[in-house]
């Protein structure tokens, strides 16, 4: 009996599971597109609360210019998020994507912030280094009359 009940209840959920709960949208955006724009919010969003002045002064607002640069409107936008986050299995991997080119991104940042320090240590011991050379030059060695 237990073994009865015990398979009714593993099929109740396997079938529970299976079943969409959001239909998929007619113009759903494509999974990597969704990716794109979701990982360009997320940058375009720490922009913004790093330099929010700069956004209101120049009147750009994220989302539009969003929908216009990936040729969306905000209902497909809307529509595509939600399906993607019924989908557990799908939104995860999107935002294992987005996670992956974030990571990428700030390496690549962190590298050309190091180059451009070290360059600027090298020419300031050079410098440094042409300063000292020049005061050695200028001392003046008394002599003995």
């Amino acid at each position: 009996m237990k073994r009865i009940a015990a398979g009714f209840l593993g099929l109740f959920l396997m079938v529970g599971c299976a079943e969409e709960v959001v239909k998929k949208p007619e113009n759903l955006i494509p999974k990597e597109k969704m990716a794109d724009i979701l990982n360009d919010l997320a940058i375009l969003n720490a922009s913004t609360s790093a330099a929010s002045n700069k956004f209101e002064d120049s009147g750009i607002n994220i989302m539009e210019f969003l929908y216009k640069k990936y040729g969306i409107d905000s209902v497909q936008f809307s529509q595509s998020d939600l399906y993607y986050a019924s989908v557990p299995l799908e939104y995860q991997s999107i935002y294992e994507n987005i996670d992956a080119k974030l990571e990428e991104r700030t390496k690549i940042m962190e590298e050309r912030s190091m180059k451009k320090n070290d360059s600027i240590r090298k020419v300031n011991e050079a410098r440094k280094d042409s300063l000292n050379a020049n005061k050695d030059k200028k001392k003046v060695v008394p002599t003995k009359p």
